[in-house]
């Protein structure tokens, strides 16, 4: 597969795909960041105190002030340093936030599995944050075009797996993602100055499960496509009926989860639904301002739709490095794990 890289204004040549973002590289030569002014005495991201303000590029200085910033799906955690860049303005009382991505591919793969498409991945993030009480309610929704930008419910990719299409696996090929990838609510109390009480509620939602969605990775986030592991490892990124309940203290945060276990099928526009029967607990550990470490472990309740009495037990655990300076988005995830164990209802 070959591409071409652009983002934002300024262009790259290294292939055959576009790539149009929001979410410009810090730090790059040549580049061109699209900045949104704040209106001239207002007011900074709720509970952000002690955070760099630069609207483009913001970094935090705790994992308080990370989490604080939801510009991942669900409350997963990065390094604190990881530079988070979006568009900022406000209205009122509110903070109004937007950042996204968009790839155009072209891939071409040879040979008795593979086949060749042209197609875009995307996602938009809009965002809305306010002073609530003794602490901050985040509004947000996370969406994709995919279901239109990618035909046939797929895109080839050799050796992917996961999900079903009308009654058949999807082998050596990726689903697109669903156009309500999260709607959430999300408020975070402070207990005190170093710890937070979390809430978080979501028709379409991340469970507390994993490292932080690949979308929003920084070791894959100028990938256009989803890595191999995607399925064992960050799956439940799109997930409904979510409820999460966390606390963070210091450098240290312990979450649970209730959803719904079956994952979304081949309807791709609708928000699916249905009863909370899974679980999941995480915990994470943010040891420096450069490293993130989390270990969760889930019960899933007949996650596959071609397995209905399967349920599944999945295990992860990742060190997550920050992006290199002037790189965003080429630091390796080390050490990631995945496992999971199956069984039979009723044995």
């Amino acid at each position: 597969m070959r591409r071409i890289f652009v983002k934002l204004l300024a262009a790259a040549c290294v292939g055959t795909s576009l790539v149009v973002s929001t979410t410009p590289a810090s730090g790059q030569d040549g580049g061109h960041e699209m900045k949104m002014n704040m209106p001239s005495g207002s007011q900074s991201m709720p509970g952000m105190a002690g955070m760099s303000h630069d609207q483009s590029n913001m970094q935090s200085h705790s994992l308080v002030e990370s989490l604080l910033q939801h510009a991942t799906s669900g409350t997963d955690a990065e390094p604190n340093s990881t530079p988070v860049s979006m568009l900022m303005a406000t209205k009122a009382n509110w903070t109004l936030m937007f950042h996204g991505e968009a790839f155009l591919v072209d891939v071409q793969q040879a040979g008795p599995r593979g086949f060749d498409k042209l197609f875009s991945t995307n996602w938009w993030m809009p965002m809305a944050q306010r002073k609530f009480g003794n602490g901050t309610l985040t509004i947000r929704a996370m969406l994709s075009f995919e279901p239109a930008t990618i035909s046939s419910r797929r895109y080839p990719e050799l050796f992917q797996q996961g999900e079903t299409a009308f009654g058949r696996a999807i082998v050596d090929g990726q689903h697109p993602h669903d156009f309500f990838m999260e709607l959430a609510a999300l408020y975070d109390y402070k207990l005190a100055d170093r710890t937070l009480l979390s809430f978080y509620a979501a028709p379409m939602g991340d469970p507390a499960m994993g490292p932080v969605a690949y979308p929003h990775r920084a070791s894959a986030s100028e990938d256009p496509i989803a890595p191999l592991g995607h399925h064992f490892q960050d799956s439940t990124h799109i997930a409904a009926d979510v409820v999460t309940l966390g606390i963070t203290h210091r450098n240290l945060r312990l979450e649970a989860s209730g959803f719904h276990g079956r994952e979304p099928d081949e309807f791709h526009w609708n928000i699916n639904s249905g009863k909370i029967d899974s679980w999941s607990t995480r915990v994470n550990l943010n040891p420096g301002q450069n490293w993130t470490v989390q270990y969760s472990i889930a019960q899933l309740h007949s996650p596959e739709a071609l397995a209905p009495t399967a349920d599944v037990r999945r295990m992860t655990a990742s060190l997550q490095p920050p992006a290199a300076k002037g790189q965003l988005g080429l630091a390796p995830a080390l050490g990631t794990k995945s496992g999971h164990l199956g069984r039979e209802r009723g044995q």
